[in-house]
């Protein structure tokens, strides 16, 4: 009887549902995510059985939309009007790569980790406060020793990132270090890769990824620099059915379209 009664005593859990505010991030990561891994043109929204980056246009879906649209996470291509039914069609941005890299890099998950050990008891059901009095100092323990994990995890990803750079700065012929902004520019083909896309870069992508920094940076200068790189193997050029023509880079009887690490 008196098991019974604690039984009925506990007060029972619910999961709270997801905010807007985290639906809302939750949508515009997918739709990035989902055009990173599929390079070209989009829909923006799905259509029927045709593919879209975002699933319905309504409610959430249209907040996010606009939000990566007004955060330059995406940008319009073209659209197609047919009756009264408006079609855009979109591409990623490098700053849409950018923000992919930030909410989905090893580095982006230790620190959501490291928050959520440092989570306190607030909001813990007042009948386990017994039980947490009796594991606090295990608790203490393992907070400590996991704080001290990440923090070398966080230190060690830093080393290694900067031994990469010293790396491909060292796999460059000398005239590539008449290029300042050479290492910005592989930086951004790693980051990209990181973030999780799978082809490679557009060269559309990488010559507006790399004058972001280079505001004078011109074509010429890109295409001669890339040649560069290729050549000291540091990058690979490569040829792609979807061009851009103003971008493309003609060498040795072939046009390149992309680039990748």
């Amino acid at each position: 009887m008196e098991t019974e009664q604690i039984v009925e005593a506990l007060p029972a859990t619910t999961t709270p549902p997801p905010t807007d505010d985290a639906r809302l991030i939750e949508y515009h990561l997918a739709a990035l995510r989902r055009a990173l891994a599929e390079p070209g043109e989009h829909r923006l929204y799905r259509a029927g059985k045709l593919p879209g980056l975002f699933p319905v246009r309504a409610g959430v879906c249209i907040d996010a939309a606009l939000n990566a649209l007004t955060e330059n996470h995406l940008e319009t291509v073209r659209t197609e009007a047919k009756g009264r039914q408006l079609t855009e069609w979109v591409r990623i941005t490098p700053s849409g790569v950018a923000f992919v890299h930030r909410h989905d890099s090893p580095q982006a998950v230790l620190r959501e980790l490291r928050e959520t050990l440092g989570t306190t008891r607030e909001g813990v059901p007042l009948w386990m406060h017994a039980a947490l009095e009796e594991v606090t100092g295990l608790q203490l323990r393992f907070r400590k020793q996991a704080e001290q994990m990440i923090s070398r995890l966080d230190r060690l990803a830093e080393r290694v990132e900067s031994a990469l750079q010293r790396l491909d700065l060292d796999a460059l012929p000398s005239a590539a270090f008449d290029v300042p902004w050479t290492n910005g520019l592989l930086s951004y083909l790693d980051r990209r890769r990181q973030a999780g896309a799978t082809s490679a870069c557009p060269l559309r992508e990488l010559f507006q990824a790399t004058a972001r920094c280079e505001p004078k940076l011109n074509l010429q200068e890109f295409h001669t620099a890339l040649l560069r790189l290729a050549e000291a193997r540091t990058l690979q050029l490569h040829e792609s059915a979807d061009l851009d023509a103003e971008y493309v880079l003609f060498h040795a009887n072939r046009i390149y379209g992309a680039a990748g690490r």
